[in-house]
């Protein structure tokens, strides 16, 4: 870099760093890129023009938000491996034939209870399916009952230092700015006024605000649990030539039938009538146990594949949910890219309340549909590691490992009252936790990495490293020098709620951890410009980075429940903007009073 060039940079490294964060913003809302991507590709513009030396670069990783994140990633994934989450989720769904309503209460209360403690992400996951099943077992729309899963365990997330990632980046970014830790129930106080009047809210305003199911018949005639499958005629079958009615398995499941494809031409009635030939295909719905039956027969291939997977393959079922980020969202199930990489052969594809189509091939994916997939042992633990796959799990036999889930249980527990009492910092107690759950083989070395969200992890070090080049380029400086002067007459609360609620606007719009990770620094430079404590001012960013209901993109959990609830976004903007309302006065006051 030329001196006249670097001369420059210097002269105007504060601008020059604000406009870098504005291309940054920019991306972020135009998602043309992963925010992982986009937030690297940042810090990368810092390094590369000098603003942020090698040194403070790669001083990020010492930072101890990104691996406490990471131990409780691998922390969440022992609960669900050892089977303690369907364990509960079981006992939920028996008593919701007994007690509908008490059941409802309960399996609330106990995604509140967990979600301070373990990723929401696997805990919505795990509950999407049984909202489905209490809805049908209570009487309950299951638009009044999703919605309120993440709503609820975002709010969870609040009470505890290690109930989101953003709590812990900020409370990293705290130690880098000379504030003492945080402590792990230090923010309770605060998140219990933010649950109390989120529940308020919700219990108040969700039978009028929530959306109502559409009558029955609208959306389709499927069940929960039903996969869209597809069986091809084999070059050898003795079907060639019957008709599809005359044959018994498919004469026993003709109203499951959907068309019977041949070549280019579809048949979608009379289809009993259709007579067979060699690669035709029947496409249709079918329970998971049902279709795994119809795997049996010799006569059928099921499913689709790309190129030929030999039987010898297929040595594992498993069942996967498409993460909210997939790339392929939106794409045919055919185009997936696994289908170029592994040899595997998708078995069916289930979306609740609604049958996707209109064949297995050609099937669009969306957020939260589950995938049964057979395949060998390198590509089911290549779909493991998939960053954009939710678990890769057998669909016969689970294979949890239930006699260690009182270790899983207690290492979870130790970690956190260690951490509470003082002890040890809650990363040190968290690793030596994730230390001991892998010695004892709670969960596998594997299946332990797999369940580290890295998309998360990128963008924390990301984030870290240019929330540094901010502050070494002097524009944490800049900004706090254009602000202090319009509010060096506000009062300590006014300034509490202009904080938390200007977080909260950029977090319904952008990644929380990114919002929380430029955010904080400015608070913290500002409440020492003031003369006023920066602590309140942080916790403020933290609950308010999270707690965000009126975009489904506010959060990732939102993404899920909004696709499979089957929700407009509008819903999301109708119930999200009074409690975001609501949630926002609870917290500024407990801030302020407490």
């Amino acid at each position: 870099m030329t001196g006249g060039i670097q001369a420059f940079i210097d002269t105007h490294s504060a601008v020059i760093g604000l406009a870098i964060l504005a291309v940054m913003f920019v991306e972020f809302i135009r998602e043309r890129y992963a925010v992982s991507v986009i937030s690297l590709l940042g810090a990368c513009a810092f390094l590369a023009l000098g603003l942020l030396d090698a040194d403070g670069f790669f001083s990020v990783f010492s930072n101890t938000a990104p691996i406490t994140v990471a131990a409780m990633f691998i922390l969440s994934g022992a609960l669900v491996r050892t089977g303690v989450i369907d364990a509960v989720a079981s006992f939920f769904v028996a008593r919701a034939k007994r007690h509908p309503r008490l059941a409802v209460l309960e399996v609330f209360g106990g995604a509140l209870a967990v979600a301070p403690f373990m990723n929401n992400t696997p805990v919505v996951a795990i509950l999407i399916p049984i909202v489905f099943r209490l809805a049908t077992a209570t009487g309950f729309g299951v638009k009044k009952l999703m919605m309120p899963v993440s709503i609820i365990a975002v709010l969870g997330g609040c009470l505890t230092l290690v109930g989101t990632s953003t709590n812990l980046v900020v409370d990293g970014l705290a130690r880098d700015a000379g504030m003492l830790p945080f402590g792990i129930f230090e923010i309770t106080p605060y998140g219990a006024a933010a649950v109390v009047a989120g529940c308020i809210g919700l219990l108040i305003l969700g039978p009028w605000l929530l959306p109502n199911d559409p009558p029955s018949g609208m959306m389709g005639d499927t069940e929960d649990g039903d996969y869209l499958t597809e069986l091809t005629v084999r070059e050898d079958s003795a079907l060639i030539g019957k008709l599809a009615g005359e044959i018994g398995p498919i004469k026993r499941r003709m109203k499951q039938v959907r068309a019977i494809i041949q070549g280019s031409r579809t048949s979608w009635s009379d289809l009993e009538t259709v007579a067979l030939g060699a690669g035709d295909r029947i496409v249709l719905r079918a329970q998971a146990a049902d279709l795994l039956t119809l795997r049996q027969n010799k006569d059928f291939l099921v499913g689709i594949t790309r190129g030929v997977l030999p039987v010898d393959d297929e040595q594992e079922i498993v069942e996967t949910m498409i993460a909210p980020t997939h790339p392929s969202i939106g794409g045919r199930l055919a185009d997936v890219p696994f289908f170029n990489k592994l040899r595997v052969r998708v078995l069916g594809i289930m979306r609740y309340r609604h049958l996707p189509g209109p064949d297995l091939a050609n099937a669009r994916l969306r957020a939260a549909d589950r995938l049964l997939i057979a395949a060998g042992p390198d590509s089911v633990q290549a779909l493991r590691d998939n960053q954009h796959l939710l678990g890769a799990n057998p669909i016969a036999n689970r294979a949890f490992r239930p006699d260690l889930a009182p270790i899983a249980i207690l290492a979870l527990a130790a970690a956190i009252t260690v951490s509470a009492l003082g002890l040890m910092p809650i990363a040190v107690s968290a690793v030596l936790a994730t230390a001991a759950i892998l010695l004892l083989r709670c969960i596998d070395p594997a299946e332990a990495w797999a369940s580290i969200d890295g998309d998360v992890l990128i963008l924390i070090f990301a984030m870290l490293a240019v929330g540094l080049g901010l502050e070494q380029a002097g524009s944490v400086r800049l900004m706090v020098d254009w602000i202090t002067p319009m509010l060096r007459d506000a009062s300590p609360a006014m300034l509490v709620f202009l904080i938390y609620f200007m977080t909260m606007l950029l977090s319904e719009l952008l990644s929380n951890n990114a919002v929380a990770a430029i955010v904080t620094p400015v608070v913290i430079y500002l409440a020492r410009d003031l003369g006023v404590d920066p602590r309140p001012l942080v916790i403020a960013v933290m609950i308010a980075a999270s707690a965000c209901f009126a975009t489904p993109i506010g959060y990732q959990t939102n993404v899920m429940v909004y696709v499979a609830g089957d929700y407009r976004f509008m819903d999301f903007v109708k119930i999200g903007v009074p409690l975001n309302i609501i949630v926002g006065v609870a917290a500024c006051l407990a801030i302020i009073l407490i």
